[in-house]
């Protein structure tokens, strides 16, 4: 009966989208090389970082030319010719440390956004809401693209220092033309 109907308060990351969907885990026997990004360059360096593992030779200005850092569907679209795209995973505000293990259960590849300080309700007059980073996580190996590899750069997931910052996005790397790719 529909009046006994509720909405459930739950998802996991990556809802199961039916029994002809491919579930992976797509990419885990990768090798993934640190990049040290330079300047605020996060999304290129990551895209860049993540493109070379899969044996391409490119840098993160190869992905500055053909990526706006604000709108992901541009970032999907740049490693279309790597094979790769990628696909939203269901996510809210809560910390990166609540989802962590739900991710590394998945043992793949994604790509992590959060806010670098508790963000406000409405953007500067600039238009800038607030500064946000992005960062790999390959099987339970975090790679932080604005830290040192030996400095926190490359880390269990756990050990992440970063894991109470709140969520902006959570993307899987999906196969190109995965089902559900942006």
């Amino acid at each position: 009966m529909i009046s006994a109907w509720k909405p459930n308060p739950t998802a996991p990351l990556w809802y199961s989208g039916g029994s002809h969907e491919p579930t992976g885990p797509f990419f885990s026997d990768l090798s993934i090389e640190h990049v040290r990004q330079q300047g605020p360059s996060c999304v290129a360096t990551t895209l860049s970082m993540v493109a070379n593992s899969t044996g391409a030779n490119t840098t993160p200005e190869d992905f500055k030319e053909v990526t706006n850092s604000q709108a992901p569907h541009t970032w999907s679209e740049a490693l279309k010719p790597y094979g790769l795209q990628l696909a939203y995973c269901n996510s809210d505000l809560r910390r990166l440390g609540y989802f962590i293990d739900e991710l590394v259960e998945y043992d793949d590849l994604f790509l992590l956004s959060f806010y670098s300080k508790d963000p406000p309700s409405d953007p500067q007059p600039s238009g800038k809401l607030c500064t946000a980073h992005i960062i790999t996580l390959h099987k339970d190996t975090i790679y932080d693209t604005a830290k040192d590899k030996h400095g926190g750069g490359v880390c269990i997931a756990d050990d992440y220092s970063r894991l109470e910052r709140q969520t902006k996005r959570i993307f899987r790397v999906v196969p190109l033309y995965h089902p559900r790719c942006l």
